[in-house]
């Protein structure tokens, strides 16, 4: 390995952030642990989240608890089908001086903030969902001709129901592709559930106190980057994404048979920074095969297009993507 990481004190700092993130965390929110960290780890990359799960599963009270926790802005938008874009971004209102004069000044919408939770984004039409492309993207909106900076760190934290498709529009590839992870948000146990019961039923009250700022979280992003990333490790991440696109001459046998598109190279760029983050996270000062296995799943659930004959068969993108990583060689670690 070339590269050696040079923060290792910025390293601790960062685990021990976390953990007292997730000490907060679980103050008011029941298990989910899996979860949280995911959203951690998209955070510590400076990605976005798609949380997928019925209602019921403290979906928005976990994104919250996290804004709380790391003293963040944090904003709700309940998206509906009769939201416009101006109602996300802003628009120019006319206001009248003291003197008398008439001028058009910006109002905010509520994309103005650190932290957004996108509730039920597959509500409201596409023209509206577009609206946060720019956001997510280049961490800025364009309103009339005026492009404002946002806030940073800035993320989105969108949710859908996976059951319900009347009355609902599908996210555009395009937008999908613009999260970090698809997370699917599980029932808890059975102990879980016997928990939640004592504590939203009885006289249980908590609240989560910050423990980091938005200036240090930026700090943990920057660290995050400068984890070595081993060769052999980027080419299994280049084996595992090319070998899932169906026009690709080096994709598996059974590729093109039950996968209409595949990831592109945004896939590989943030399966990179996820496993970076992860990488930091258990202790460890560069990028293994396990981060890259532990979280191609998360990464590419949203961006792998099953065929009909895959869909006809009940074959899932879940399913998909196991196959893959038991056929894609696991290389050996390159010594020098």
């Amino acid at each position: 390995m070339s590269e050696t990481f040079s923060d290792p004190e910025r390293a601790e700092q960062l685990v021990q952030a976390c953990e007292k993130i997730r000490a907060q965390v679980g103050r008011v929110v029941v298990g989910q642990e899996t979860v949280v960290e995911q959203i951690l780890i998209a955070i510590l990359a400076r990605g976005h989240c798609l949380l997928e799960g019925v209602p019921g599963l403290a979906k928005t009270l976990m994104v919250k608890s996290l804004a709380d926790a790391m003293h963040l802005a944090f904003h709700r938008i309940q998206f509906t089908p009769d939201l416009m874009p101006a109602d996300i971004t802003g628009t120019d209102i006319i206001q009248e001086s003291d003197a008398g004069h008439r001028e058009l000044v910006f109002d905010k919408g509520p994309i103005f903030t650190q932290m957004l939770l996108a509730d039920e984004i597959n509500r409201t039409p596409p023209k509206t969902q577009a609206a946060l492309l720019e956001a997510m993207q280049e961490h800025e909106v364009t309103v009339g001709g005026t492009t404002y900076k946002l806030q940073e760190p800035f993320f989105v934290l969108a949710t859908q129901n996976p059951i319900e498709q009347e009355g609902t529009y599908p996210l555009p590839e395009a937008q999908r592709d613009r999260f970090l992870f698809l997370v699917n948000v599980e029932y808890p146990t059975r102990d879980q559930e016997a928990m939640i019961i004592d504590r939203t039923t009885g006289s249980f009250d908590s609240k989560v106190e910050p423990v980091v700022t938005g200036d240090e979280i930026i700090a943990f992003q920057k660290t995050v980057r400068m984890v070595p990333l081993p060769e052999h490790v980027r080419n299994f991440v280049l084996d595992i994404v090319r070998s899932v696109r169906p026009r690709e001459e080096s994709c598996l046998p059974w590729v093109r048979q039950l996968v209409e598109w595949g990831p592109g190279p945004r896939a590989c760029q943030q399966l990179v920074l996820a496993s970076k983050a992860r990488a930091l996270l258990h202790g460890r000062y560069h990028v293994t095969i396990d981060d890259i296995e532990a979280l191609a799943l998360p990464v590419l659930r949203h961006r792998i297009v099953p065929t009909f004959n895959a869909e006809a068969e009940g074959i899932s993108v879940a399913d998909l993507v196991k196959r893959l990583l038991a056929d894609v060689p696991r290389p050996k670690a390159q010594l020098l």
